[in-house]
């Protein structure tokens, strides 16, 4: 598919017909940042998280159909924490046996027992945190529930969420979640954090997450974690999305490749590199710590905005 860049006035858009990919990218690009190199000191990328530290703020997207455990390990060795999607409780038993920290993000089963039955598993055997995939409940081009690998999906109630929030222990974290009304509805159910996506595209022309993650943290406050999912593919853009308000990135596409070139290796170095590159912007920018962040380096073009 050929994409076309116009612009109108000062405002970038395609004619991706409503690829939301497409459209996080291009946004992504435009972002520019300003230089605040004078008296910087080498920064620090530790990162505090569900009560856990990390070595930098990047987590594993939550990918699927893919060796997991592989991911899972070289996650574990860069210092970096894992999510995981769709699979039963024997492909997670083997990801939690690697001692990463990982978060398991179900699907939302039109089956209860499904949900619960990972749920109780995560619980039991030391994941770090739960959470569900919320957008992937309904087809792409219209409003009845999907059907993933086989199995039947349900758009969860408020009700149905709250009711998953509270069977378990753990933080639980919702996906999908991508404006400032969904991010106070998930707070008010007590979820300990979002994960902003539209999925991978499934749904046409999303805002892209690093563009709205502003008006959400403005809206939550430090209430909740967020989580800029899709569209990072460097340590520059997670510099981008941290400075606008994310507390962690994931990383998906960019560990596909490596992963299956070179294994446990290969993810273990993309993200190394991938922090890296963070840690140059942020030298280049004075910024000393992931708690400094300062949104004011970032450069949008002008003309966005809500309504």
């Amino acid at each position: 598919m050929n994409y076309e860049l116009k612009t109108e006035g000062q405002v970038m858009f395609s004619e991706a017909r409503g690829d939301s990919v497409q459209i996080a990218r291009e946004y992504m690009d435009s972002l520019l940042v300003e230089s605040r190199v004078v008296g910087a000191v080498k920064p620090d990328t530790t990162f505090r998280f569900l009560g856990e530290t990390f070595s930098m703020p990047f987590m594993t997207a939550a990918l699927s159909h893919l060796d997991l455990a592989s991911m899972a390990e070289g996650a574990k060795e860069a210092g970096a924490c894992v999510s995981i999607g769709m699979g039963g409780n024997e492909e997670m038993g083997k990801v939690l046996s690697t001692g990463a920290k990982v978060i398991k993000i179900i699907k939302p089963y039109a089956d209860e027992k499904e949900i619960m039955s990972r749920i109780e598993y995560a619980e039991e055997h030391g994941a770090l945190a739960v959470g569900m995939d919320v957008e992937h409940a309904v087809n792409v081009e219209d409003a009845e529930d999907s059907v993933v690998m086989g199995l039947q999906m349900k758009q969860p109630t408020l009700e149905e969420l709250e009711k998953y929030i509270r069977a378990t222990k753990l933080p639980f974290l919702i996906k999908g979640a991508l404006s400032a009304a969904d991010a106070l509805r998930c707070r008010d159910l007590g979820a300990a954090g979002l994960v902003l996506s539209h999925h991978n595209g499934l749904m046409r022309y999303a805002v892209p997450p690093v563009m709205i993650l502003p008006e959400i943290r403005k809206a939550v406050g430090s209430d909740l974690l967020l989580v800029a999912d899709g569209g990072i593919e460097t340590g520059f853009d997670a510099f981008k999305a941290l400075a606008r308000g994310a507390d962690a990135v994931t990383m998906g596409k960019a560990l596909m490749g490596p992963l299956k070139d070179k294994g446990a290796e290969g993810v273990k170095e993309a993200l190394q590199k991938a922090n890296g590159q963070l840690q140059a912007m942020m030298i280049r920018t004075g910024t000393k710590n992931l708690k400094h962040m300062d949104p004011s380096v970032i450069w949008e073009p002008a003309g966005y905005r809500h309504g």
